[in-house]
């Protein structure tokens, strides 16, 4: 059996109850499980609808297998008062309460925020939405792809043909990410002032923070951010070009020294460092379709790894435009096993590495798994409030 490294268990002792469904909060739990915190998952009976998202993994939905390892699952049909109260028990006992059910859902069920907060002063509680608690939209559902349009980020997002929505559930994933900071902080302050906090995270504002360069561009000087495919909408050049074997290698001009650099040692053309219309960056994004043709011209002459092999010797960052089978065989991804319901996978392992040590994570439990057994945890926990009584 596997030990978990320390840093993997600096949360222990913590205790996560999410009344949580699809990618968001998920995300943050997933996250506090993985540093060793108990996180207890809520679902309704029919389970999480993310377990349904798909079957592509031994069976099973990959967003759910993804983003549950190491929880509990417990199925409680909160319209039960009976149910309430094992949700209300746990919850007094907890450090966490992470919820994103649809507006006003949790409030009704008699779970608010505010609520917890006035009767347990320690607790972080952390409501996750589509567009916050307050404003005109705050009442609406709100899943990915929809506020990826609504702040504006498909389109800035494709090509000249049309805007595109992101690969992947960025805005899900942006807000869970906020979630999980907003979460670590206020327990650094609940261990400093002993008092805990009240957090809202919203998909909306975790996305539209995102979008600070191309709105205050826009805000300050006009510029209008084009929807640039495989090229960077505001440097040049930097982008994907075709070699002669038919592959794609993306590289980049950061500043004036990797210009001067790039005209010289890989175009061969030095006269261009300062062309008219070439000089600075802004020069060169009002001139891009003349500067793809010196650039394609040479990139045509040459093979993807001599095209790399150049660009290293240039001193320029590059890279291959990678297909998903591609970056399955990446020689830099790491990989890690994981139990789940039907056995074990390979995942891609957590971004952070602590201590160099390879992660162990915890599995991914079946729906209700730990049900039973936490209904008798919470009769003893209320058996021994009785007899404190």
């Amino acid at each position: 059996m596997k030990t978990r490294c320390r840093m993997q268990n600096s949360l222990e002792g913590i205790t996560v109850v999410a009344v949580e469904q699809a990618v968001a909060a998920p995300y943050a739990s997933s996250r506090l499980a993985d540093a060793g915190a108990r996180v207890i998952k809520i679902e309704r009976p029919e389970g999480d609808f993310a377990r349904s998202y798909d079957k592509l993994v031994r069976g099973q939905s990959a967003y759910f297998v993804w983003l549950n390892r190491g929880k509990e699952s417990v199925c409680l049909d909160l319209r039960l008062e009976a149910d309430r109260e094992v949700l209300d028990t746990l919850i007094a006992a907890a450090d966490v309460f992470i919820q994103n059910l649809k507006p006003g859902s949790i409030e009704k069920l008699g779970f608010g925020s505010a609520d917890l907060r006035r009767r347990f002063p320690r607790l972080i509680t952390c409501d996750i939405s589509g567009f916050g608690d307050k404003g005109p939209y705050s009442h609406l559902k709100a899943y990915d792809l929809i506020v990826q349009a609504e702040t504006g980020l498909c389109a800035i997002t494709g090509n000249q043909q049309g805007p595109a929505r992101v690969g992947v559930s960025v805005c899900d994933i942006s807000a869970g990410m906020t979630a999980h900071s907003a979460i670590l902080q206020a327990m650094y302050h609940r261990e400093v002032t002993g008092e805990g906090t009240s957090i809202q995270v919203s998909l909306f504002d975790a996305v539209a923070d995102w979008m600070n360069v191309p709105v205050l561009q826009s805000d300050y000087s006009g510029y209008h951010t084009v929807r640039a495919g495989v090229k960077h909408p505001s440097l040049a050049p930097y982008g994907a070009y075709r070699c002669a074997d038919g592959k794609d290698v993306i590289f980049s001009v950061q500043n004036d020294r990797e210009w001067v650099s790039f005209c010289e040692k890989f175009l061969k053309q030095p006269e261009l460092t300062r062309a008219l219309g070439f000089a600075d960056n802004m020069q060169r994004l009002s001139h891009r379709a003349q500067l793809d043709k010196f650039i394609d011209r040479r990139f045509s002459e040459l093979s993807c790894q001599e095209a790399m092999q150049e660009l290293e010797a240039a001193g320029l960052a590059y890279g291959r435009l990678s297909e998903v089978a591609d970056v399955s065989k990446h020689p830099h991804v790491r990989r890690v096993e994981i139990g789940t319901p039907e056995g074990s996978v390979e995942t891609i392992a957590p971004a952070a590495i602590f201590n160099y040590e390879q992660p162990s994570l915890r599995p991914v439990p079946a729906l209700g798994a730990h049900t039973e057994a936490v209904r008798e945890e919470v009769l003893g926990l209320l058996r021994d409030r009785a007899a404190s009584a």
